[in-house]
């Protein structure tokens, strides 16, 4: 089979190389996918510029959601069968014509879903449902804040939240102001403005945030628990401001880090607030039987119409290193999807 495998770090044109490899034999529990498509995330970016600590080392297969049709079931997997078209979450390796995953971060598929746009459904709307249903609660009235609001979570985070009832407040850049209003925003701010918390805190007047969902931490985060009111929750799901400006840098990663703060749980009790973290493959890799109950209630969502997953733009899978630079630029909205 072919995979795309990261070679080196840097810029994405430079990236990567196509080989051969064997298909993957799946072990106990398992099933392998023959990919039709696979999707891009922001820390595959991360990763291709050496950021991600969890990404294997080079040579590697990056790649964490893909769709297609189940190829062979490991010994002992039940509840899904051959043929059977899925999204899936994937621990890497989703990069290539077959991928092998947990039979518990499966979702199946209806007929009338596309395999590109399919791709949404596992790492994107799992993080979104864990963030919103599983790990805290969004309340009818709720006051929410979503950064990077017009992406492929930001977008189903959207939808989750207006299907709650809740304000919601999206922080986009300028260009992507009318799709972030198409998707039911409520107030919508510029990202890349001078000062967007000046703004924001402006239009709260006396009110607090109620929910933070915050991708990109750093000085981000600290300024959106300081926004938070009594009973308050921060959800962080990303430190996309290691790559500040498309570039990395040790300096970088210090001001980032020291950008979070410090915080005391005494402060916390006080205000009845949580600070929560969610990373979707320690969850895979630990409590699969919650992986599973979440990926139904992606399918469920899914199914209802509340999920309603956006393809932003389409690549084919040669193509992957101009797939990663404009998923990099920040210009695109909804999901990056590669088809084989």
């Amino acid at each position: 089979m072919k995979a795309i495998f990261l070679v080196r770090t840097g810029e994405g044109k430079e990236a990567f190389e196509t080989r051969e490899t064997p298909i993957p034999i799946p072990g106990h529990g398992e099933v392998v996918i023959k990919v039709e498509a696979f999707g891009l995330n922001y820390a595959d970016v991360m990763a291709r510029r050496g950021l991600y600590k969890a990404a294997p080392p080079i040579p590697s297969v990056l790649g964490y959601d893909v769709a297609g049709t189940i190829y062979s079931l490991g010994e002992g997997t039940t509840g899904v069968s051959t043929g059977q078209r899925v999204a899936a979450l994937t621990r890497f390796g989703g990069y290539a014509e077959y991928a092998v995953t947990q039979a518990s971060a499966i979702i199946p598929l209806p007929d009338t879903m596309t395999m590109p746009l399919a791709t949404s459904l596992a790492t994107q709307a799992s993080t979104a449902v864990f963030s919103s249903i599983f790990a805290t609660r969004i309340y009818s009235g709720d006051r929410v804040l979503i950064h990077a609001a017009a992406g492929g979570v930001g977008t189903i985070l959207v939808q989750l939240a207006k299907a709650k009832g809740c304000i919601v407040y999206g922080f986009a850049s300028a260009l992507k102001h009318d799709y972030l209003k198409d998707i039911g925003v409520d107030y919508v701010f510029d990202s890349h403005a001078s000062d967007p918390w000046t703004k924001l805190v402006t239009h709260l007047s006396a009110d607090k945030l109620d929910v933070v969902f915050d991708n990109i931490g750093g000085l981000s985060f600290k300024k959106g628990l300081q926004l938070l009111g009594p009973g308050g929750r921060i959800i962080a799901y990303g430190a996309a401001a290691q790559n500040r400006g498309n570039k990395s840098s040790q300096l970088n990663n210090m001001r980032v880090g020291l950008g979070f703060g410090f915080h005391s749980p005494i402060g916390l009790i006080v205000k009845s607030q949580s600070i929560i973290g969610v990373n979707m493959l320690s969850l895979a890799d630990n409590k699969p039987m919650v992986l599973k109950e979440v990926m139904e209630e992606v399918s469920r969502l899914a199914k209802s119409g509340i999920i309603r997953p956006v393809l932003g733009k389409e690549f084919p899978a040669d193509r992957i290193g101009e797939a990663h630079d404009f998923l990099e630029s920040r210009n695109s909205t909804g999901k990056i999807a590669l088809s084989w």
